[in-house]
């Protein structure tokens, strides 16, 4: 007997309804695989139980950054507590010159496939943030409308807020070089999770202060980059609309109209862009940030640099924010921003406004390294555009080797300060 289509597909569901009423249906915790390990940090994610390096890992599976645990925190697993999330921004509505920033986030997170191919130590801070016994994890991308900027913004602060507000797993530790307790610093006395954002155009940094401020209040500011991004609207953009008026050029000054940045205690490094006159310097002065041009590295040298940067912000929280376009440059130096532009392009090309004359990738690492003692809250890396990135993907690379300096810094300095003592 010759069975029709209608017969067939109806015979399948009575199959699937018949498995279901027997107790068929599992779940997916029964349905990993027998060596799944949730939050694999004693354990090196590209080696065999038996300690056998295992290179195909890093082109295989879901590609998150350093090939870290993937939870969902803005749905399905928001209970999961964590203690440093790397979440991207897939935003570049904001940009004024190259496009292409809203794919930074996979770039960057492809550019990470190898950090700790070989155990993740990194020698120089003389730490292995992996196994810091800290819970760090990716959280994938915040969902943002490529159509609406102004609800694309509204988006990213409240996505980022869903996760820096919860208790994060670990409590407040001891201080790193005295061992004594610590109190959390945020204005609730609770410890949150530290979120490093993975960018987007550099218009992200104003949710992201609006967000930081509802937990620690106003922030000193480390920023590396080649521009001031202080400029008034009707300077940079003209302002036509108030949405237009928010772009990456502007987020600094508005933040600082909204009281979200410690006046006097912020930073630029890696400052070299022109200006549209003098001016530029006595607004940036007057939204709070000292600056450290790019050619200074010649003068001060790197231990210069950083003096400077410590003498600025002291022991205050701090949030560092870094522009790709810091390397950006067109010769045998780079120069690197924490907008990936604070980077020569000659060692970052992919980035939406590149400039010459910048930083070179080793310099910018000694740097961030330069930062261990300061207590770094949050960061974000942004500006990376990868379709202006060369074959050998030197630019998302960066990027990578760029976090797992922050990352490292962030968790050989615990949040907190020294409780007081009674008399």
């Amino acid at each position: 007997m010759k069975l029709s289509i209608p017969s067939v597909l109806l015979s399948v569901i009575a199959v699937f309804a018949s498995e279901r009423q027997h107790g068929h249906d599992h779940d997916h915790g029964e349905q990993m695989p027998l060596d799944y390990v949730k939050f694999p940090y004693e354990q090196p994610l590209y080696r065999t139980s038996t300690g056998e390096v295992t290179a195909d890992a890093i082109f295989s599976g879901i590609t998150t950054f350093a090939k870290l645990p993937w939870v969902q925190c803005l749905t399905s697993q928001r209970d999961v507590p964590v203690d440093i999330a790397f979440l991207g921004a897939p935003f570049d509505t904001g940009t004024s010159y190259r496009p292409g920033a809203r794919f930074g986030p996979s770039g960057i997170r492809a550019g990470s496939r190898r950090l700790n191919l070989y155990g993740g130590y990194n020698v120089p801070l003389e730490a292995n943030p992996f196994k810091s016994g800290y819970r760090i994890v990716d959280c994938g991308d915040i969902p943002v409308s490529p159509y609406d900027s102004a609800y694309a913004v509204k988006q990213i602060e409240a996505g980022h807020k869903s996760i820096l507000q919860r208790a994060a797993f670990m409590p407040a530790a001891n201080d790193s070089k005295t061992g004594e307790p610590l109190d959390a610093i945020a204005l609730d006395g609770k410890s949150h999770p530290r979120i490093i954002t993975l960018g987007g155009d550099h218009t992200i940094t104003l949710p992201l202060l609006r967000s930081i401020n509802s937990v620690y209040g106003p922030i000193s500011v480390i920023h590396f980059d080649s521009h001031l991004d202080t400029w008034k609207p009707r300077v940079f953009g003209g302002a036509p609309s108030d949405t237009a008026a928010v772009n990456h050029g502007t987020y600094f000054w508005h933040a600082s109209q909204e009281g979200l940045i410690r006046n006097g205690s912020s930073i630029h490094g890696a400052i070299r862009t022109t200006l549209s006159g003098l001016e530029d310097y006595e607004v940036d002065d007057e939204v709070g940030f000292q600056r450290i041009e790019a050619r200074e590295i010649d003068t001060l040298g790197v231990d210069g640099i950083v003096k400077k940067i410590h003498e600025t912000v002291g022991n205050r929280p701090v949030y560092l924010s870094i522009d790709v376009c810091l390397f950006c440059k067109y010769s045998s130096v780079l120069e690197f921003k924490y907008q990936i532009d604070s980077i020569d392009p000659a060692f970052a090309p992919a980035t939406g406004t590149p400039e010459t004359g910048g930083w070179t990738t080793r310099e910018l690492r000694a740097i961030l390294r330069g930062l261990d003692g300061l207590q770094i809250v949050s960061a974000d890396l942004v500006e990376v555009a990868p379709a202006y990135d060369t074959n050998a993907e030197l630019t998302t690379m960066a990027a990578a080797d760029v976090l797992f300096e922050v990352l490292t810094v962030m968790t050989k300095n615990p949040l907190g300060k020294v409780k007081a003592k009674m008399n």
